[in-house]
């Protein structure tokens, strides 16, 4: 016993619960490990909360998934034998991080695989919303399209803009990289603090949320969710912008206040918004965000490639399991 408190024994049993089912490479790290029991909640859906708490008791690893809320109460159920948490998402908003660094618990998480892809998905999503690009399918599916109209839909282009950025981290210094060569003529960004290094790349000016949102022609939002950042897109915010200024979000639904954006879009304070990201998730079908023609939603698809799936699932594997066997992980979240 005194051996097993010390850290993993050689040969022993590490039973781990993995919440969903993941991409099969992840999985495959994971059975092949020798030692290593996994419990798997095998199903696209989310584990119920009874299956979640009852499959966690007894377990020394644990790979869970941004819709998994880590907190308290299923700590309690896993018991004092839980030494690590593995999250298949580069956000870490859903572990209650507080109450896991008192119990000594490890956490690991999957940044930068998931960076190119989810850049990638915001410049999609920003030009779908500037040129109006489901608007304008819906037209040539009802029978909309006539003839060709000079003002007829058009949008806003990214030649010569402004674009501000909220939160220049791996994201957003991907999202500068790819919209750069569209010919923006200058970026903005605003976070916790400059990053002069950062910024220097795109010549990028750090300015104060406020100005950032009055001099933007497009807003893209890949900050992390902190108590800072929670609502902090909100009415002041959107009546600041420019009335043909365009916004995007794909970092977490709850950065934005959701009534301020829809009434920010149907009133015309601004332009469009595409989001990646909503509160609650799924979005309900019959939410007013969803009756605007100039307002794009995604179902937070943003690393949704088959490559960057696999990737984070291997990732998320190997963190566990290094975890596990109280090695360095190749993600570790230092609490």
């Amino acid at each position: 016993a005194a051996a097993a408190a010390a850290g993993p024994v050689v040969g022993s049993v590490m039973a781990v619960f993995v919440t969903r089912r993941i991409p099969a490479e992840g999985l495959r790290v994971l059975s092949q490990a020798g030692g290593c029991r996994v419990q798997q909640w095998d199903s696209e859906e989310p584990v119920p909360r009874a299956e979640l708490l009852a499959g966690v008791a007894g377990k020394r690893g644990l790979l869970c998934l941004l819709s998994d809320r880590i907190d308290r109460e299923v700590l309690d159920a896993a018991g004092p034998g839980l030494k690590v948490i593995s999250t298949m998402s580069v956000g870490f908003d859903h572990l209650a991080l507080e109450e896991i660094k008192k119990r000594g618990i490890r956490v690991g998480y999957t940044p930068d695989v998931l960076t190119d892809a989810t850049a990638e998905l915001s410049v999609a999503l920003l030009l779908a919303a500037c040129r109006r690009l489901p608007e304008a399918v819906e037209q040539v599916k009802n029978g909309g399209w006539t003839t060709w109209k000079p003002l007829w839909m058009c949008g806003y282009g990214l030649s010569d803009s402004t674009v501000g950025i909220i939160g220049l981290g791996r994201i957003g210094q991907a999202v500068a990289r790819r919209l750069k060569p569209f010919g923006v003529k200058k970026f903005l960004y605003t976070g916790s603090c400059p990053k002069p290094e950062t910024a220097a790349e795109f010549e990028a000016e750090f300015v104060p949320l406020m100005r950032l949102a009055e001099e933007s022609d497009f807003v893209v939002v890949t900050c992390a969710l902190t108590p800072a950042t929670q609502g902090m897109c909100n009415r002041d915010f959107f009546g600041r912008m420019k009335k043909t200024s365009v916004f995007v979000n794909t970092s977490r639904g709850a950065v934005v206040n959701q009534e301020d954006l829809y009434d920010a879009l149907a009133h015309g304070q601004i332009a469009a918004a595409g989001l990646d990201v909503t509160t609650p998730e799924p979005l309900p079908t019959d939410h007013p965000l969803l009756s605007l023609k100039n307002c794009v939603i995604l179902p937070h698809v943003g690393s949704a490639t088959y490559a960057t799936r696999s990737t984070m699932a291997v990732l998320a594997a190997n963190n566990l399991l290094a975890g596990l066997r109280g090695e360095p992980m190749p993600h570790e979240l230092l609490l």
